[in-house]
């Protein structure tokens, strides 16, 4: 699947997309400028953090964060 229609398939499910894929960053900056809104986008360096360190920091989101503090925004990981 394309860049694109999985990030809307992810705002369409209400769902957070976690990638390492830089276009990611390219797309939101895009759909910023558009006004277009998507649900957030949980970033990591392919070269970042250990996969325990990231889930780690994704049960954190997910259990601390509401919807409305992470949608329209790309949240870079490791904290």
């Amino acid at each position: 699947m394309d860049d694109d229609p999985l990030l809307a398939r992810a705002t369409q499910l209400g769902r957070l997309l976690f990638t390492q894929d830089e276009d990611f960053l390219r797309i939101a900056a895009q759909w910023q400028q558009a006004g277009s809104q998507f649900t957030g986008i949980l970033y990591a360096h392919p070269q970042g953090a250990s996969l325990g360190r990231l889930i780690e920091d994704i049960e954190l989101i997910a259990t601390c964060s509401e919807p409305d503090e992470l949608s329209n925004r790309v949240t870079y990981l490791p904290f």
